[in-house]
């Protein structure tokens, strides 16, 4: 029985890691490399939210990870649009 609820922990604990792990990138993705920690920051939310623990930080770090990018993408957009407009 012991064996089984530490494996069961153990599961736990990689999936709060995860959501832990989402949630950082998604924040310091908002400043820095968007695109790549944003990206890292959706894939670790969705892990642990499959792996259903944390679901706040999870979720988080998952609605982060999408903004991030988003912002990116737009920022790219409004840079490159902006040196043809001045063209």
């Amino acid at each position: 029985m012991t064996g089984y609820s530490g494996s069961s922990s153990r599961a736990r604990g990689n999936a709060g890691g995860m959501a832990i792990a989402s949630l950082v990138l998604g924040i310091v993705g908002l400043f820095f490399l968007g695109i790549i920690l944003g990206i890292l920051a959706i894939v670790f939310g969705y892990l642990a939210l499959k792996q259903a623990s944390r679901n706040g930080m999870a979720k988080a770090g998952l609605i982060l990870g999408v903004v991030d990018v988003v912002f990116a993408v737009v920022m790219m957009f409004v840079s490159g649009f902006g040196l043809y407009v001045g063209a």
